[in-house]
């Protein structure tokens, strides 16, 4: 009756023949408590969202210098060399999503220039080749002279044991290892204020032919109540699919500096595996790929 991350364009022709819900405020109680920058199509109920961040030890970089934008990360980066570091961007989104924001600064910060349909080999390498010119560039100030995680977890790693300052992480799994004492509470979170790192949102589908239709709508509309909106936040270090207005003042004080006001998304498909293939051929030669 209720499917959870599902994209609704499949099967091809589903919309058009009336499979799905088609979700509004007629029909779910919150609907309009729900973030702008989340819609992607009406038949899919956007209600937690994940995103990567910069997370930093607050005992060498005092958060009011923290990065808030590219020009500012990479000018840290290189003003501190050995204290950042990234995983390979097929290895976890953390990296991958590093490797994507500098895609889309090489590209006039414009995420909607890549779409899954507009692949092709000529247009990859135009686009493509000046971001491994600006990853290059940084690769001499990562640690170890260019050295790469192998995966989201690793990089965190390194950050909780102090060998470096920076690192990117997913929302959901910084904030767990937040609470689970992997890193410390005073672990910096912030987020890029030019353009945000890439992101997106969970959403939940329903059956417009169910049997339990009425039932899976409440429960659609129960996960925006503010109860558990909040609980995405502080129980499974999600971001909420409402908008920050709509949560308690102390969490939105708490996570003020890693609200989005973009919510980035990069297209898969062919792209993902020119993005792979590129870095390693033109960031990371050196780098076997097992």
């Amino acid at each position: 009756d209720l499917f959870e991350v599902f994209d609704p364009r499949l099967p091809s022709g589903g919309i058009d023949a009336g499979l799905w819900v088609k979700f509004s405020a007629e029909n779910i109680e919150g609907y309009d408590h729900i973030n702008p920058l989340a819609f992607d199509t009406p038949y899919s109920l956007p209600y937690r969202g994940s995103q990567v961040l910069l997370a930093y030890d607050t005992a060498k970089l005092d958060p009011k210098d923290a990065p808030k934008s590219w020009e500012q990360l990479t000018a840290w980066i290189k003003a501190n060399p050995g204290q950042f570091i990234y995983n390979r961007p097929d290895k976890g989104g953390s990296g991958g999503n590093f490797v994507r924001r500098a895609i889309h600064e090489a590209n006039g910060r414009d995420p909607k220039k890549f779409k899954i349909d507009n692949f092709t080999a000529d247009f990859a390498s135009e686009t493509l080749t000046p971001a491994w010119k600006i990853l290059n560039d940084l690769a001499p100030s990562l640690y170890d002279k260019g050295a790469y995680t192998a995966g989201n977890t690793q990089s965190i790693q390194l950050l909780a044991q102090g060998v470096v300052t920076m690192v990117p992480v997913w929302s959901d799994q910084v904030l767990q290892a937040i609470a689970q004492g992997v890193l410390p509470e005073t672990t910096g979170l912030v987020q890029l204020s030019d353009l945000a790192l890439c992101g997106g949102f969970s959403g939940i589908t329903v059956f417009s032919n169910g049997a339990n239709k009425d039932a899976a709508l409440k429960l659609a509309a129960f996960m925006l109540t503010k109860e558990m909106q909040e609980a995405i936040i502080t129980q499974i270090g999600g971001f909420p699919g409402i908008s920050w207005d709509h949560i308690s003042d102390d969490l939105r004080k708490k996570y003020a500096d890693v609200i989005p006001s973009t919510i980035p998304t990069f297209p898969g498909g062919d792209w993902e595996k020119a993005i792979a293939d590129g870095w390693y051929r033109n960031v990371a030669p050196g780098i076997s790929r097992t």
